[in-house]
């Protein structure tokens, strides 16, 4: 017997949190329950996400810009907590569920104030700041990755794998062979930066792409996410060559992209090799050198050492290198396709629904039966990495 009941999902600032939320939320909603998104006013902004549930923007605060900031970011969280808490009073939810970032801070501590369970989503292979300020106290934690580096060995007993959601249309794709792919074929790459694009790539990758061997670069057709500002001077740079390029700021049809394209090179973002192994796409990785305690390096760690993709540091990633990199996966007989099938077997197609299980077993009634949810390694690494090669 289905139980409908609410749920609040707290998530904001970037995609990297507001799909994995959507996603959930999408979930949930299938199976008969109620949600409301509490987001800032970035997240509400991201088009195409949380149809059909509430949406309530409050203030969250960034611990920034020294002891002023710190003031006036916590006068900022303590309201947002405030109208979280009058929130709850009217919706009261089964429980609450924080996807990281500063947005969701308010949410969880009123949760807590107002003791609902709560649980959080973690999509990287680092514990991120906020989700490890809320660790000791919720009472779960969902992580994306096998090996999750700053997270507390005492939290074993609440931790769980599931993956990282990704949305329908992607998931979609998980049964759908790789696109075909002959000797003198159309060879399509896909370039992506993440939602803003990223210049690095618009530098180094139709560069890349000149040094390739005239008979090869004849065969691809490029779509390339670019930043407003780069877009021009990449469109010239692939005129130039007389490579097909498909260029834009933002791709609403990023899914449809996906399924036909034999290569990717992308940052390492969670969102981004999650939808990269459901699909099982071979990828150049380019780990973002400033993203938080460096989470794109380990992010991309599981499908490098898996043999789905190549990985390469930014400080290493010349037109030379990119070019050699290409080489090796798409004229060697058989390299793309073996990628391809490493990197699907490192997805996780039922995430949503197994945190949803999660969720749903949060606060249960004694009719509510959730499947088990596998338990994930701890690392409690706190030390460097070495970038990958």
């Amino acid at each position: 017997m289905a139980v409908t009941r609410h749920f609040v999902l707290a998530a904001g600032g970037t995609g990297g949190h507001m799909i994995p939320a959507h996603a959930l939320a999408t979930e949930l909603m299938r199976r008969g329950h109620r949600v409301a998104l509490v987001t800032d006013e970035r997240g509400a902004k991201i088009p195409g996400l949380f149809e059909g549930a509430q949406t309530h923007i409050l203030p969250a605060g960034r611990a920034a810009g020294g002891p002023l900031g710190w003031i006036r970011a916590w006068r900022s969280i303590r309201a947002g907590r405030e109208m979280a808490r009058r929130l709850y009073d009217a919706f009261e939810p089964s429980a609450v569920i924080g996807f990281g970032g500063y947005p969701a801070l308010p949410s969880m501590l009123a949760a807590f104030k107002e003791k609902v369970p709560t649980a959080v989503h973690e999509q990287n292979a680092v514990l991120g700041r906020v989700n490890r300020l809320l660790a000791r106290k919720v009472d779960a934690i969902a992580t994306a990755y096998p090996v999750v580096e700053r997270l507390q060995p005492k939290f074993e007993g609440k931790t769980h794998l599931v993956g990282n959601p990704v949305r329908n249309e992607v998931l979609a794709l998980r049964d759908q062979p790789f696109p075909p792919l002959t000797e003198d074929g159309v060879f399509r790459l896909l370039v992506t930066g993440g939602s803003q694009g990223a210049s690095v790539l618009s530098e180094v990758v139709p560069e890349a792409l000149g040094l390739l061997p005239p008979n090869f670069r004849r065969r691809l057709q490029v779509t390339q996410q670019c930043r407003a500002e780069d877009i021009e001077a990449v469109r010239a740079k692939y005129a130039s060559l007389e490579i097909p390029a498909d260029l834009a700021t933002y791709m609403p049809d990023m899914p449809e992209r996906l399924a036909w394209s034999h290569l990717v090179i992308a940052r390492a973002g969670a969102s981004t090799i999650a939808e990269l192994t459901v699909a099982g796409r071979p990828a150049i990785l380019v780990p973002l050198p400033s993203a938080m305690d460096d989470h794109q390096t380990a992010n991309a760690r599981e499908l490098h050492e898996a043999g789905g993709a190549r990985a390469i540091a930014q400080r290493n990633f010349t037109p030379i290198e990119l070019a050699k990199q290409m080489q090796k996966l798409a004229l060697e007989p058989g390299s793309l396709q073996n990628a391809a099938r490493r990197a699907w077997g490192c997805g996780r197609p039922d995430a949503a629904a197994a945190l949803a299980d999660l969720v749903e077993s949060l606060g249960r009634t004694p009719i509510m039966d959730p499947l088990p949810v596998q338990p994930a390694e701890i690392s409690p690494s706190r030390g460097g990495r070495e970038a990958f090669a």
